[in-house]
């Protein structure tokens, strides 16, 4: 039987995409092979796709067309019920621009307001308050040494990302266990290596349907940019720009009450919808071997419709992530051309994840319902977070030192003239921020890559003017500037290493001594 989402996609056209004849990049790209997985990028995240947001009928066309792509290409069914989909269940909260304000309140003064989503934006949560009202208070860092009592008041913290300074997790527990109704987390403009971005699409949380979700009670958690702080301190006798740069600097931090109030009115909307992963398997040769499963992944879904930048208001999501779904496909369209000269020892478990950009829903939920045997599972490749910008001289390996996964990708990219690094960028994060971190959670030896760079290059001008830009933007799309020669030389490296790990007599394995090893079963 036919899920709704499903239905949907039909109703929609889900072979649209093959029907596409223009291929406006075609004289940027040298060979064959990266034409052809850039044309399913283009197939992926057109406008027509409209950004594939989890659970959108949208997202269900793009299930559909990975779909048919995997049977085209001879994979096997890897869902629920011999079909190709695992249905994920979900639960979305979503405070809503109608009804929604945040109003600075200062005696003898015209009330201002602050843009939603624009300057502001609030945290979902379960038990949301519909309005709640404090006065400000500054509190620099926001430790448990500085907040003092703050009853029935809402706390401005500078928002530090730096190791060594008080983390976003402490700054809550500090100011809900000082009393306090509301947190307002200031961006650091300094933290350049990822900088704050504005607007947000939208503002939305996610969750596995059926979870324990926590509640917010009375507490309203915010983020503010850097210029709103400007506006929210006009008339204190305080220095924005004198605080942020110390704030930038992780040096000491004034604290001082405001004499003003923050008048904060959420509405909210809820409802229960299931989007699918999309699952197969290419089946190994090898008689012992081919129970065993290295998986392939890339996320399907991005943020489609919403807050407008210059105008534009579709995010595309052609970079995140929408070219390493069309990656896994062009490995499975390689591998049939390949045809019995390509068989792979192990089976390949080829996997479109949905939910990503909302907590890595998707591989939780498979990680969790595994579709085929857990023991099973022995190695974990993800593709995410890969911007071709520039000349591929550098990958950044997240996990690398982890598993015996990183020395067979060093053995591979070293006669490709890539060097092989872990992560120079920890405070960022991003170890957990992609889908290969559940895998990690239960056991699977998992890696994922970065372009690298060094400081102080083109390259890295180039990668930090994207994050700024185009990531989680509507400026991540068809256009946007590209090195298609680095993304042909990833693709060759992503081919060989996936090919060797299926190959290899031993399986992937944690190196002596790697904290995740005894999460293995």
């Amino acid at each position: 039987m036919m899920t709704k989402w499903l239905v949907l996609g039909v109703l929609a056209g889900v072979a649209f995409g093959q029907g596409m004849k223009a291929h406006p990049r075609d004289g940027e790209i040298h060979d064959a092979d990266t034409k052809a997985w850039w044309h399913t990028t283009e197939d992926l995240s057109s406008d027509a796709m409209e950004g594939r947001d989890t659970g959108s009928a949208a997202y269900a066309r793009a299930a559909q067309y990975v779909a048919d792509r995997f049977k085209g290409a001879g994979l096997v069914p890897a869902g629920e019920s011999g079909t190709y989909f695992q249905d994920v269940p979900l639960h979305e909260l979503e405070v809503t621009r109608e009804g929604t304000t945040f109003t600075l309140v200062r005696a003898g003064s015209a009330e201002k307001s602050l843009r939603f989503l624009e300057e502001i934006d609030v945290t979902p949560g379960a038990g949301l308050p519909a309005m709640v009202e404090g006065g400000l208070v500054f509190r620099g860092y926001c430790g448990k040494d500085e907040v003092g009592d703050l009853t029935g008041k809402i706390a401005v913290c500078f928002g530090a990302r730096r190791p060594g300074v008080t983390s976003g997790r402490d700054r809550v527990a500090a100011v809900r266990g000082a009393g306090a109704v509301g947190m307002v987390s200031v961006d650091d403009p300094a933290f350049t290596i990822e900088p704050p971005r504005w607007p947000d699409a939208y503002s939305r949380s996610v969750t596995i349907a059926g979870g324990t979700r926590a509640g917010a009670g009375s507490f309203v958690a915010m983020r503010l940019s850097a210029p709103a702080f400007a506006t929210m301190l006009e008339g204190s006798g305080q220095d924005a720009k004198g605080i942020l740069a110390l704030g930038g600097a992780s040096k000491a931090l004034p604290s001082f009450d405001l004499n003003e109030k923050l008048r904060v009115t959420t509405h909210t909307a809820q409802k229960e919808y299931s989007s699918p992963n999309v699952l197969a398997v290419l089946p190994g040769t090898d008689p012992v071997l081919k129970s065993e499963y290295i998986v392939i992944a890339a996320h399907l879904d991005g943020y489609g419709h919403g807050t407008p930048v210059a105008g534009d208001s579709l995010y595309n999501g052609t970079l995140d992530d929408a070219a390493y779904v069309a990656l896994i496909l062009q490995f499975a369209e390689d591998q049939k051309a390949l045809g019995k000269a390509g068989g792979l020892k192990r089976s390949v478990l080829f996997c479109a994840f949905t939910g990503e950009e909302k907590g890595l829903l998707g591989s939780t939920w498979f990680t969790q319902h595994p579709t085929v045997p857990k023991e099973a599972l022995v190695g974990d490749i993800n593709l995410d977070q890969l911007r071709p910008l520039f000349p591929l001289k550098i990958l950044t390996a997240l996990a690398v030192d982890e598993s015996t996964i990183g020395a067979t990708a060093k053995s591979v990219a070293g006669p490709m003239g890539i060097e092989i690094r872990a992560d120079r960028e920890p405070e960022r994060n991003l170890l957990l921020r992609a889908d290969h971190w559940p895998f990690m959670q239960i056991g699977v030896p998992s890696i994922g890559f970065i372009f690298g760079y060094d400081p102080g290059t083109d390259a890295e001008r180039r990668y930090r003017q994207w994050y700024t830009t185009q990531y989680h933007r509507p400026q991540d799309d068809l256009t946007q500037p590209m090195d298609f020669d680095a993304a042909a030389k990833f693709d060759t490296f992503f081919y060989t290493l996936t090919r060797r790990l299926a190959n290899d007599a031993a399986r992937p394995a944690w190196t002596a001594g790697s904290k995740y090893a005894a999460t293995s079963k």
